[in-house]
C-alpha cells in the first residue's frame, strides 16, 4: 500500500513516461534533493530534460508555466509551500485562467500547480497556512484537494490531463499516510460510495449508511481528524454520521452533499483554513439557499482555524487549528439543537 507521497510520485513518473508534453518545474526538484517534501525524488534521474530546477521566483514561474501550457505542453509546477501562492496570484488570476476567454477558445491552458498547504508541523506563520480559499471564487480555475481516502495519484493524473488550469492542494500531514484502498465496499471502518466523473467525491458511513444522524462535510487533510471524531462519538454516544469528502472543492454544486443533507437534516462543515469568509461559509450558504433542501433540523455548525496567524510554538499552533475535540463538540451541538 502506497503512501500519499508515493502515490503522487508514481503518478508524475507515469505521466512523464506516457506523455512527452509533460514537464515538471520548481525549486530544487532535481536529485539528490527531490523537492522539499521529496515528491519528485528520482524523477530527474530518469527524465533529466523534463524535470527542471528553477530560480526562486514564483511570480515568474507561474507566468512561464502558463506560457508553456499555451504552446501545447502540459507543465506541472511545484510551489514549495502553499503560502507562496500569493506570489503566483497575478499570473494565475489575471492571465492563465482568462486566456481561453480572451482568445475566444483558440487556446487551452493545461497547467497544474501542485503545492502543500496546512499546518501541524510547527513551521510557523508563513509556511503553515491554508490559503486555498483565496482562489476559490476565480472563474476558470479548478481546485483539487485529495484526502488520504482518495487515490491521490489518479487525481493528479486527471488534473494533468485537464485542459483547464488546476490548483492541486496537498496537505503536508498526509504525505506519510497510507492511501486508503476500498476493500469490499469499505475503506478502513467506513462503508464508501464513490461519485461518478473525473474528480470523485466520497461518501463515508460508520453505520453502513443506515439512518445517519448528521452529515459532516470535509476535504483534504482534515479527514483524519473527522474520521477519528465520528468513530469516537459512535462508541461513546452511538452517533452515526455520514462524511462527504469532495476532491473538486470549488465546484459550483456538490450533489452528494445535497443528497446527504436532505437525508440527515444536520450538517457540520470542517476545514483547516481560517473561519471567516471561508469554504465552509460558501458551502453552508449553498445548502440553506437550495430549494431542494427545505428546513434543516439544526443550524449548520462550522469548525475551522481561529482567525489568527499560526505560531511556531506547537502548543499555540494546536490551539489555533481545529482539533478532534472541536469536531466532536460541533457534532454534539448540532445534535442537541
Amino acid at each position: 500500500m502506497k503512501t500519499f507521497a508515493q502515490s503522487i510520485n508514481t503518478a508524475l513518473e507515469e505521466k512523464l513516461a506516457e506523455d512527452p508534453r509533460v514537464l515538471l518545474l520548481g525549486e530544487d526538484l532535481r536529485d539528490p534533493y527531490g523537492g522539499a517534501f521529496k515528491i519528485t525524488k528520482g524523477l530527474s534521474s530518469r527524465y533529466p530534460d523534463r524535470v527542471l530546477n528553477t530560480p526562486m521566483s514564483e511570480f515568474s514561474l507561474a507566468g512561464v508555466a502558463a506560457g508553456l501550457a499555451i504552446r501545447g505542453l502540459r507543465p506541472v509546477l511545484e510551489i514549495m509551500f502553499g503560502d507562496f501562492m500569493t506570489f503566483c496570484a497575478d499570473q494565475l488570476i489575471n492571465h492563465a485562467v482568462k486566456f481561453r476567454w480572451m482568445y475566444n477558445g483558440q487556446v487551452d491552458v493545461p497547467l497544474v500547480i501542485r503545492t502543500p498547504m496546512g499546518g501541524g508541523r510547527g513551521y510557523g506563520p508563513t509556511h503553515s497556512q491554508s490559503l486555498e480559499k483565496i482562489f476559490m471564487g476565480i472563474p476558470g480555475l479548478k481546485i483539487i484537494a485529495a484526502s488520504h481516502f482518495h487515490d491521490a495519484g489518479t487525481l493528479l493524473k486527471d488534473a494533468i490531463d485537464d485542459d483547464n488550469p488546476v490548483l492541486f492542494i496537498e496537505h503536508k500531514l498526509l504525505y506519510p499516510r497510507k492511501i486508503g484502498q476500498p476493500v469490499d465496499g469499505y475503506i478502513s471502518d467506513f462503508a464508501v460510495k464513490f461519485s461518478d466523473g473525473r474528480y470523485k467525491t466520497l461518501r463515508l458511513s460508520n453505520t453502513d449508511f443506515d439512518d445517519p444522524q448528521l452529515t459532516v462535510l470535509v476535504y483534504g487533510g482534515m479527514l483524519p481528524w473527522v474520521t477519528e471524531a465520528v468513530n469516537e462519538l459512535l462508541v461513546e454516544e452511538e452517533v452515526g454520521a455520514e462524511i462527504v469528502v469532495p476532491s473538486y472543492i470549488n465546484q459550483s454544486f456538490i450533489p452528494e452533499m445535497m443528497e446527504s443533507v436532505k437525508t440527515t437534516g444536520r450538517l457540520v462543515i470542517v476545514e483547516e483554513g481560517t473561519l471567516s469568509f471561508g469554504w465552509g461559509a460558501e458551502m453552508a450558504a449553498r445548502i440553506v439557499t437550495h430549494e431542494s433542501i427545505g428546513s434543516l433540523k439544526a443550524p449548520v455548525r462550522r469548525v475551522a482555524a481561529k482567525d489568527l496567524p499560526l505560531a511556531n510554538s506547537r502548543v499555540l499552533e494546536e490551539a489555533t487549528l481545529p482539533q478532534v475535540r472541536d469536531i466532536k463538540k460541533a457534532v454534539q451541538e448540532v445534535l442537541a439543537s
